[in-house]
C-alpha cells in the first residue's frame, strides 16, 4: 500500500493553520503543524516531508528565512509559500530562494489543491528517479533517460545488469528515443568507464570515408591522405565504441566490420600492419534488422555478432506515463538556461502532450518544451504555447484548404480562448482565470459579455 504524502503546515495564525490541517486531511494527506519558522526548521531537520506549506510573515523566524535554511537541509522538498501581503517583488524573491510556488491569502482552495497535487507528485517522482539512479550508479548523468513506466523500469534494470559485463550490445528503437543516452549509460557504468568512449554515426559518413574513419589510414593511401590517421577502433582501445545507425553500412563494409569483431584487430587503409584492439562495441539502429536481413540489406552473421544483448527502446507513445516526467525535466533545464521563472504546465498543456503521437519521440518533446519556454509570456505553459508536430499542422492545413478564407476579430479570438480555457479547466473559474492571467472578477464579466456558459 502506498503511504500518504506528509505535509508540514507552518503558520502563526492558529485558526488558519488548523483549518488547513483539517482541509488537507480530508484530501487524503497526513499533516504536521508548526506555529513558527524556528519550530518548522527543527521538524524538517528531524524528518523528511513530501511538502512544506508555509506562511511568509511570522514573528520569530520569517517564512523567507526558514525557506532558505530548509533548502540547505532538504534541497529536494517542495515548499509552497503563502501570504496575505502579495507583491511581485515578494513572489520573485520567494521563487529565487527556491520556493516551488507562491499563493496569496485568502487561499483559493481549488488552486491550492491543484498546486499541492502537482508538488507532491513532483516530490514522489524525484524520489523514484533517485532510486533508479542509484541502481545505475553515481557516475552516469542520466539526462533524459527518465521514466517510471514498466517498459522503462525493465530497460533500466537490463542496463544495470549488462553494463558491468563485456558483452556487445545492440540498441534498437525509433529515431529520437534516446539510444545514444543508453549507450552512455552502458559505458559509464562499466569497468571501462575511465577509458575512451568513441562515437560515430555510420549514416553521416560516406561509404568511401567510413572505412578510413573506423580503421584509420596510412599517409598517401588516397587523395588527401597527407598523414597517417588512427581510426575509431584504435582511438577507443581499452574503452567502448558506439556505432550509431549501423544498418546504414554497405554490405562490403559489414564484411570488414565482422572481421574486426571476430579477430579483434584492424589494418589501416593502405597499410599492412595488423593492430590488436581491445574495444567493447555498442551498436544502434532505428531499423528492423530482421527485416533488413530478409531483404538482403544486412548480413545475418554480423547481426548475431552485434546482437549478443539486445535492448529495445520503446517509443514515447507507448510509455505516455513518462511524458510528465520528461516534460518537467526539460522545463527545468530550459527555464534555467533562458533565465525564466516558469512554474509548470497547465492542465490543458499536459492533456495536449499526453494526447499527441510524438513521431519524433523524446527529441520532439524536448524541442517543443524548449520552444514553449523561449516564447512563453506567462509563468505557466498552456496548450497554446506548445507547437506540436506535422500531424496536427497537416490536419489544420487540410481543413483550411477546403474552406474559404476567414477573418477573425480580436473579440472572436478572445471569446474562443476563454471558452477553450474554461473547458480545459473543467468549468473551474479560479483555475481558468489563473491560466488566462486575469482576475475572477474580470473572467465573470467576460463570460457575461460573450454569453459563455461554464
Amino acid at each position: 500500500m502506498n503511504r500518504k504524502p506528509t505535509i508540514l503546515i507552518v503558520d502563526d495564525d492558529d485558526a488558519h493553520r488548523m483549518m488547513l490541517a483539517k482541509l488537507l486531511g480530508g484530501w487524503g494527506y497526513d499533516t504536521t503543524e508548526a506555529n513558527d519558522g524556528a519550530v518548522a526548521l527543527e521538524k524538517v531537520r528531524q524528518r523528511e516531508f513530501d511538502l512544506v506549506l508555509m506562511d511568509i510573515r511570522m514573528l520569530n523566524v520569517s517564512g523567507l528565512e526558514a525557506l532558505e535554511r530548509m533548502k540547505i537541509m532538504r534541497p529536494a522538498v517542495p515548499i509552497i509559500m503563502m501570504t496575505a501581503y502579495a507583491s511581485v517583488e515578494t513572489a520573485v524573491n520567494a521563487l529565487k530562494k527556491g520556493a516551488y510556488d507562491y499563493l496569496t491569502k485568502p487561499l483559493d482552495f481549488d488552486e491550492l489543491k491543484v498546486v499541492i497535487e502537482r508538488a507532491t507528485e513532483h516530490s514522489r517522482l524525484k524520489r523514484e528517479n533517485e532510486n533508479l539512479k542509484a541502481r545505475l550508479g553515481e557516475t552516469f548523468d542520466r539526462q533524459n533517460l527518465l521514466g517510471r513506466s514498466p517498459a522503462m523500469v525493465k530497460l533500466l534494470d537490463t542496463i544495470a545488469q549488462v553494463a558491468p559485463t563485456e558483452a556487445t550490445v545492440l540498441i534498437t528503437g525509433e529515431s529520437g528515443t534516446g539510444k545514444e543516452i543508453i549507450a552512455n549509460a552502458i559505458h559509464y557504468n562499466s569497468p571501462r568507464r575511465d577509458a575512451p568512449f568513441v562515437k560515430i554515426n555510420c549514416a553521416a559518413v560516406t561509404e568511401t570515408l567510413l572505412e578510413s574513419e573506423l580503421f584509420g589510414h596510412e599517409k598517401g593511401a588516397f587523395t588527401g591522405a597527407e598523414r597517417r590517421r588512427e581510426g575509431k577502433f584504435v582511438q577507443a582501445d581499452g574503452g567502448s565504441l558506439f556505432l550509431d545507425e549501423v544498418s546504414e553500412m554497405s554490405r562490403a563494409m559489414q564484411v570488414k566490420l565482422l572481421r574486426v569483431l571476430q579477430e579483434r584487430e584492424v589494418v589501416r587503409v593502405g597499410g599492412a600492419d595488423v593492430i590488436k584492439v581491445d574495444v567493447r562495441v555498442i551498436a544502434a539502429s532505428n531499423k528492423n534488422l530482421t527485416e533488413e536481413i530478409r531483404e538482403g540489406r544486412f548480413r545475418e552473421d554480423l547481426f548475431y555478432r552485434l546482437n549478443v544483448v539486445s535492448l529495445s527502446v520503446p517509443p514515447l507513445r507507448e510509455r505516455r506515463e513518462d511524458i510528465p516526467i520528461l516534460a518537467q525535466h526539460f522545463l527545468k533545464i530550459f527555464s534555467e538556461r533562458n533565465k525564466k521563472i516558469i512554474r509548470g504546465f497547465t492542465g490543458g498543456a499536459m492533456e495536449k502532450m499526453m494526447a499527441h503521437g510524438w513521431p519524433g519521440n523524446i527529441r520532439e518533446l524536448m524541442n517543443a518544451v524548449e520552444r514553449a519556454v523561449v516564447l512563453a509570456g506567462n509563468d505557466m505553459l498552456d496548450a497554446v504555447d506548445l507547437a506540436l508536430m506535422a500531424e496536427n499542422r497537416d490536419r489544420e492545413r487540410e481543413s483550411q484548404s477546403d474552406a474559404s478564407p476567414r477573418s477573425f476579430s480580436l473579440e472572436d479570438v478572445e471569446k474562443r480562448s476563454i471558452a477553450e480555457t474554461l473547458n480545459a479547466s473543467r468549468g473551474n473559474k479560479s483555475e481558468a482565470a489563473r491560466r488566462l492571467g486575469i482576475t475572477r472578477k474580470t473572467l465573470r464579466a467576460k463570460l457575461k459579455k460573450y454569453r459563455i456558459e461554464p
